[in-house]
């Protein structure tokens, strides 16, 4: 296991390169404390990030996994998805009380409020993001501290972009039956009838009280991603389609047939924290061949199946 911090002329650090024995890797930057690549051991890029993306600040990073914190959306007074993802982390230096990552690569990060942010969200806190690299998987680990004299509550997700063959080609199974909010239609409630969810247009749903597994199946790639969440248990699931995709000045025209968005979430129902307690979520990112495209594998055995 390896892990490589990459400096910039004055000697500041901006990314982390993490990789294992297998082959795969992963780029972390400190600015929003963001995952920007996760390649696997044949060197195939696991996310999507858009031909239009910009790394500079202040812009948020359109692709990789944005951390959204203290909201998500713009349903507050925060600017869309909050701060936290054009922010500049640290490199957390006492990640206790986690234990050590052992055989694995991991880098564990720190972003603690300022007095700028104080100005637009008057509450004290540190929030943590532990990122691990092993054989196949990706892990993050984010912790929200109350370090305030007064409780808060906040919205949280990790927004997942990752890469897919053709949207068009894609099922999503785990969420049939569930109960979702469609930002389409004014958050309107409505109850999921399809045996998967699959893309013919804009898709812009949170799956409300999700299962702790999903799969995602691209059927061009016989590859399936699985993403596996404890404490975040809304799942949103987001492609703009062509015409959003346009409108969007950090987008590529075309970029939305390469791209899907499951993100592991806690929407409907806020977090709250009282002084000095703690929440932490967990998610993780694998891939498993597939030749479902034949018949060959059921989904379901993907979600029931894999431990």
């Amino acid at each position: 296991m390896a892990l490589n911090i990459v400096h910039d002329r004055d000697g500041v650090p901006t990314r982390i390169i993490l990789t294992e024995p297998g082959g795969s890797s992963a780029e972390v930057l400190l600015y929003g404390g963001q995952v920007i690549s996760w390649k696997n051991e044949r060197r195939e890029e696991l996310l999507f990030m858009s031909s239009k993306a910009s790394c500079k600040p202040p812009k948020a990073i359109r692709g990789g996994i944005p951390v959204c914190f203290p909201q998500f959306g713009n349903l507050g007074t925060l600017e869309q998805h909050g701060f936290a993802r054009n922010r500049l982390w640290e490199i957390d230096s006492c990640p206790a009380p986690l234990p050590p990552a052992n055989n694995h690569s991991s880098i564990d990060l720190i972003l603690r409020s300022t007095e700028e942010d104080l100005k637009t969200w008057p509450r004290s806190f540190e929030l943590r993001l532990r990122i691990s690299l092993g054989a196949g998987k990706l892990t993050l680990i984010p912790r929200v501290r109350n370090t305030d004299n007064k409780p808060f509550s906040f919205t949280f997700a990790l927004r997942n972009y990752l890469s897919v063959s053709d949207i068009s080609e894609v099922r999503v199974e785990g969420l049939e039956t569930l109960d979702y909010f469609d930002n389409l239609m004014q958050r309107e409630r409505f109850t999921e009838q399809a045996d998967a969810i699959t893309f013919d247009g804009e898709v812009d749903r949170v799956y409300l009280s999700t299962p702790t597994k999903i799969a995602i199946i691209d059927h061009e790639k016989k590859r399936t991603f699985v993403l596996r969440k404890e404490g975040l248990t809304d799942a949103v699931v987001w492609n703009p389609w062509d015409k959003k995709a346009k409108a969007l000045p950090d987008f590529g025209d075309e970029d939305y047939k390469t791209m899907l968005c499951v993100d592991s979430a806690a929407i409907e129902s806020p977090i709250v924290l009282k002084p000095c307690e703690e929440w932490k979520g967990r998610q993780e990112l694998s891939t498993v061949s597939s030749s479902y495209c034949s018949g060959q594998l059921d989904p379901r055995k993907v979600l029931l199946g894999l431990r």
